[in-house]
């Protein structure tokens, strides 16, 4: 006979209309509840210091009367979960959430009893996946893509020479130093509105009249001398790609140190040698070529299986745990915050965004990352698609020589976070999805 009784409850949430949801009830023998009880008493009896009593020696009963809710409290903690597991394995249920403890019955001389809702993963009736077919395009580098290539190495390469004797021209490049501060506007001037952080720089190469130069810039230093100054507002457009100047109005105050004019190195044999294991310029051409080929082909690829992944979803529709997409929302949100925070983003700034609609932003992704795990995973079953220790010691190898660390020390971690088996399912579906990438053509 079980330890416990349990029955799984069709509740208006649970099994009658999710897939995902459940709720047990879970009655703990008193004679359990009693061990522990007595247990946790003579815990307390070892460490408790009550007035005219020795350490150790305190009887039970005040230990009982004075530690009452204390102990209660340990217990449930004990116990619950324990015996919650138990019976969830006994019902062959996988729980892929926190338990939430309701009508938590406990007195004295009877059964702890409680509920535990809960959600598990769906059943899905796999479908459609062997249909799939994916777009293999055509990858093409042309002579003109090569050659604009090699013009962006020689832009890299370009060396800037002083010019003395005269006055900033279009075309060349003023280097300054500058200090820019945010400018409220008059509206908001009573208002606490984050207008941004002051910008300091030094030694900036402006280039006057460029492409990607702020045209307040070019107004403002154009027929300039070295040793100049200038004050002047820049008002940035709301899609400006740094964060902290987008939207924003900053007056700067520039000076200008010198003039100076860009010289592009000759492509030539001597130039290719300077990048690397290049004898001549078809050398460099050709390696160019290559790496531009490999690089599309991967670009198409992703977005290939981007779509298989897609169209996969739409073949199969079922239930996500509410439990999964939070989680998947978190990590969204967590790896977004930490590319806020490498463009400059401050902690105080951080702290005044609305969470509740960046976690509301986030939502339908998060869906669709979930249900294509999840759909990778019923594949893998169905092919039978297995992760070598071999490939798995080749992902820590990789993990080791990112963290600077040896792969036993990451093993080690991996192995106590329960980080061990999320990198085998993560190889796992990438295995899966190179399999339904070949098997569309």
């Amino acid at each position: 006979m079980s330890p416990t009784d349990i029955k799984e409850n069709a509740t208006p949430e649970s099994p009658a209309k999710s897939g995902t949801k459940r709720e047990i009830e879970v009655e703990i023998p008193v004679d359990e509840v009693n061990r522990q009880t007595n247990s946790l008493i003579e815990k307390y009896q070892k460490v408790a210091r009550i007035p005219g009593f020795r350490r150790g020696h305190v009887p039970a009963s005040i230990i009982r009367q004075r530690f009452s809710e204390e102990i209660k409290t340990d217990m449930v903690e004990a116990l619950i979960p324990r015996f919650f597991k138990q019976e969830a394995d006994r019902l062959s249920l996988h729980p892929v959430s926190q338990p939430r403890v309701t009508d938590l019955h406990l007195h004295d001389g009877e059964p702890l009893r409680f509920k535990a809702a809960f959600e598990v993963l769906p059943e899905i009736k796999l479908s459609g996946y062997k249909e799939l077919r994916a777009e293999k395009p055509e990858i093409a580098v042309s002579e003109a893509d090569v050659e604009k290539a090699l013009e962006d190495l020689r832009e890299r390469s370009a060396s800037f020479n002083p010019i003395e004797g005269r006055a900033l021209a279009d075309g060349d490049f003023a280097q300054v130093s500058l200090d820019g501060t945010p400018k409220r506007e008059p509206k908001t001037a009573e208002a606490k509105t984050d207008v941004g952080q002051p910008v300091h720089m030094d030694e900036v190469l402006v280039e006057i009249a460029g492409q990607n130069t702020m045209p307040e810039f070019t107004q403002h230093l154009r027929g300039t001398n070295a040793g100049d100054e200038r004050t002047f507002d820049v008002n940035y457009p709301a899609d400006t790609q740094d964060k902290r100047l987008a939207g924003k109005t900053f007056t700067y105050v520039v000076k200008v140190q010198a003039i100076k004019q860009k010289s592009l190195p000759e492509l030539n044999d001597e130039f290719a040698k300077t990048l690397g294991e290049f004898q001549t310029v078809d050398d460099l051409r050709k390696a160019i070529r290559e790496q531009m080929e490999a690089e599309r082909k991967h670009e198409a690829e992703h977005a290939a299986k981007e779509k298989l992944v897609g169209e996969l979803i739409q073949r199969n529709d079922f239930e996500v745990p509410d439990s999964l997409i939070e989680q998947q929302i978190d990590i969204r949100l967590e790896r977004g915050l930490r590319a806020l925070a490498a463009q400059g983003l401050t902690a105080e700034q951080m702290k005044k965004m609305d969470l509740n609609r960046l976690r509301a932003g986030q939502r339908e992704q998060a869906i669709h990352d979930v249900k294509a795990a999840l759909l990778l995973e019923r594949v893998a079953e169905e092919e039978n698609v297995q992760v070598s220790d071999e490939e798995l010691n080749h992902e820590l190898e990789s993990l080791a020589r990112q963290s600077k660390q040896t792969s036993e020390a990451v093993r080690a971690r991996l192995t106590r976070d329960g980080g061990l088996d999320r990198i085998r399912t993560r190889i796992r579906n990438e295995k899966t999805l190179e399999f339904l990438y070949h098997q569309s053509a």
